[in-house]
């Protein structure tokens, strides 16, 4: 779990990053140049493994609690 966290995170940096390089473009060469216009859809694709990311990591949490949920309802039978 640390470690998805932790690729978050770094998932949000970067993303921060390149964002800073896109409106830094956009003010010196403005907001429609090739390379602004770059910036722009590298960072539309990182926010979008970003998401799916997030859905992942929440797909399993909800397995996580599903199974355990699961074994809470068994675990009382088995001590009768």
């Amino acid at each position: 779990m640390y470690k998805e966290s932790n690729n978050h995170v770094e998932m949000i940096e970067e993303i921060k990053a390149k964002r800073e390089l896109m409106i830094n473009s956009a003010y010196q060469l403005g907001f429609t140049s090739e390379e602004t216009i770059k910036y722009s859809q590298e960072l539309d694709e990182l926010i979008n493994k970003y998401q799916k990311a997030c859905e992942q990591t929440h797909r399993k949490n909800e397995e996580v609690k599903f199974a355990f949920k699961q074994m809470i309802m068994i675990w009382p039978k088995v001590l009768v």
